[in-house]
């Protein structure tokens, strides 16, 4: 494990500890940070230790917890219902409470402790302060007038997405982070989520710069100057090495499916360059950059077809003030466009129409991975 500042380089080893069989925050919870990012292979008990904590941290001490999903639709229903089920079905509510509170009862985006009636057991006899709230970053504008002093800790469940983020989402959950904290500093917050797609926007606006290459049972520790801020990211262990039973239903030759069974990053399948092509049939080039990448893109003229190539760069731009370059970043530049989808120029809407008609190929699966971040960002990116 290793200990980063705020330019990357390694400040301080941190020793390793031994593999268990299931996830634990023992490891994590020892470096005591204000933000724990913890993300892995599905299903490894990542949410579980992170509500068990919740449930403990109340019993002992009254504290309250915050769990935060980008929708509210993510916790509502029987999904809100079934949040806790697992907690309660090993009777860790039980064991801590001595029987006094066995299940949990969900109302309104907030979460109970509760009892069946002795003389009535479909009837809950529930508990009368809540000891966890529900919260979305999309629809944190009617959150921000509500103040909670009892919450001390935060959970952001699923915060990487394979179908796209808010539109400056990042900003949205700093807000959302503010709502809660106020002018406390006794707040942790985690953050758990799958491999479900490298490119997340919060690696980059947190400045973690080493996550894509962690090992499985790292973690890192990044520390911002003289902040005093301190951010671990552990990358879990597949703790169940001899493989679990249910991997037997997951093992078609598909890349995508490592992600489940081993915790691999999932990667879709993208198509490769269907022709050899010299720079002769390169009719114009033009850049992305997105996520500290550059990649090149050159529309290929061959006697009987077009199409669009994808490649990384190497090296700089060379003509920025004039290429057409593709970015995430505001430039008042004419030539450089932040939201493909929504530029006027006519290079652009020739490009969407290659998309379109499934005329773009890739150097490989990760720059695959890269175009198709930015054309999610460019749907979700709204004035």
């Amino acid at each position: 494990m290793n200990k980063f500042d705020a330019t990357g380089d390694i400040v301080e080893d941190i020793p390793h500890d031994e593999v268990t069989e299931f996830y634990s925050l023992k490891k994590i919870k020892s470096l005591k940070c204000h933000y724990n990012i913890i993300f892995g292979k599905r299903s490894n008990g990542k949410t579980y230790s992170v509500l068990e904590e919740a449930v403990k941290r109340y019993v002992k001490h009254g504290e309250q917890t915050a769990y935060l999903r980008r929708y509210r639709e993510d916790f509502i229903g029987k999904r809100g219902q079934n949040l806790f089920a697992s907690i309660a079905a090993n009777d860790v509510i039980s064991q801590l409470t001595d029987g006094k509170w066995t299940t949990v009862k969900y109302n309104a985006s907030q979460w109970f402790f509760a009892k069946p009636d002795e003389k009535n057991p479909d009837k809950l006899t529930t508990a009368s302060e809540p000891f966890c709230y529900g919260f979305s970053l999309s629809s944190m504008e009617h959150d921000k007038s509500v103040s909670y002093p009892k919450i001390t800790t935060i959970i952001f469940d699923e915060f990487i997405s394979r179908i796209g983020y808010l539109n400056n989402e990042f900003v949205t959950f700093m807000n959302c982070l503010s709502t809660i904290i106020r002018q406390r500093n006794n707040v942790t917050i985690y953050m758990l989520g799958n491999t479900v797609n490298k490119y997340c926007p919060y690696f980059k606006e947190m400045g973690l710069g080493h996550v894509e290459e962690m090992e499985p049972g790292k973690i890192d520790v990044y520390t911002y100057g003289n902040s005093g801020l301190k951010v671990a990211v552990e990358r879990t262990i597949n703790h169940n090495i001899e493989g679990r039973k249910s991997e037997v239903y997951f093992a078609f030759d598909n890349p995508s499916l490592n992600m489940i069974t081993g915790g691999a990053w999932e990667l879709d399948l993208y198509p490769h360059c269907p022709r050899e092509f010299s720079d002769d049939d390169i009719n114009y080039k033009f850049f992305l950059k997105f996520n500290d990448q550059i990649l090149q893109g050159e529309f290929v003229c061959l006697d009987d077809c077009n199409f669009i190539y994808f490649h990384r760069k190497t090296g700089d731009i060379r003509h920025p003030e004039r290429d057409l370059v593709f970015s995430d970043e505001y430039d008042p530049r004419p030539n450089h466009v932040r939201n493909i989808r929504r530029s006027s120029l006519k290079v652009c809407k020739r490009i969407g129409m290659f998309f379109r008609d499934e005329k773009v190929f890739y150097q490989d699966n990760d720059v695959g991975e890269v175009v198709r971040n930015y054309m999610q960002f460019c749907k979700t990116d709204v004035i």
